[in-house]
């Protein structure tokens, strides 16, 4: 019998968390979605999953409408054309706020991010508004990379650290969990990054913003099938942008100094 004090989960909702909705952008990555929606599914079955398509022209699109039209767990967004990643990140995090969902987590569809780690984040987004799965933590693993990737990354990443001032091992990492009520305190209208920078961007912004942070060690690996979606021109914005954000979060310090006034600062574990 239940108690009237006991607490009754839909089944739909996660522990601690609530509704979870993982945004999976894809382009062009017909090879892999069947088997990253089936691979979340088993890893957690309580979550929802919207496929936010970039009118792939190799039929993505229409694998995804075969998935949700078996599976009320799968939903589909259909998108114009390709806008990049943090397009159809901010696009899912609006389509998950206008449904009830409590969180967000972003996931790659080629099988980087191994949704076997996904309910180590979501444990940890009982006690976090942001959790980060990271590469560069004690205890994560990355698998398969060629040197030059794995020295582009370690270096990026410590350059963001020192250029932002945040204590972040993998500013760049894509698989995360974002509370809706971490997105309502960052202002994700002045947004306008992609790839690497776009999820450096929301980094900073999250830190900013004096939400906590966690990271997660995940176990990362190379996609097997399809094509990279990473370029020059890529890593080149990305480098850009982290340089811009230093010098006016340095030049907006020292006008506070000069000023005596000062910010919240970010709570960290």
């Amino acid at each position: 019998m239940i108690q009237a004090t006991d607490t009754i989960r839909r089944p739909d909702e996660v522990p601690g968390v609530g509704r979870v909705l993982v945004v999976v952008p894809t382009y062009n990555e017909a090879d892999n979605i069947a088997a990253i929606v089936g691979r979340v599914r088993r890893a957690a079955p309580a979550v929802q999953i919207l496929i936010a398509d970039d009118n792939s022209p190799d039929g993505t699109g229409a694998i995804a409408d075969a998935l949700a039209d078996g599976d009320a767990h799968v939903q589909v967004m259909h998108r114009q054309g390709k806008q990049g990643l943090g397009a159809a990140y901010l696009a899912g995090f609006g389509w998950a706020r206008e449904r009830g969902y409590q969180a967000v987590v972003e996931m790659d569809a080629d099988g980087s991010h191994a949704p076997e780690d996904l309910p180590a984040l979501l444990d940890a987004a009982r006690d976090a508004d942001v959790v980060i799965g990271s590469r560069w933590t004690r205890g994560a693993q990355v698998v398969n990379w060629p040197l030059r990737r794995l020295l582009l990354s370690r270096g990026g990443n410590l350059y963001a650290r020192l250029a932002l001032g945040m204590p972040v091992s993998d500013a760049t990492g894509g698989y995360r969990v974002y509370r809706i009520s971490a997105l309502d305190a960052i202002d994700l209208e002045s947004v306008t990054s992609q790839g690497y920078s776009f999820q450096v961007e929301l980094s900073r912004l999250a830190h900013r913003a004096g939400v906590r942070i966690v990271e997660v060690p995940i176990t990362f690996a190379e996609r097997e099938r399809g094509d990279s979606k990473m370029s020059p021109r890529i890593v080149a914005e990305a480098l850009w942008r982290i340089t811009a954000w230093g010098l006016q979060d340095r030049r907006q310090a020292v006008r506070r100094g000069l000023h005596g006034t000062s910010t919240g600062q970010a709570r960290w574990p």
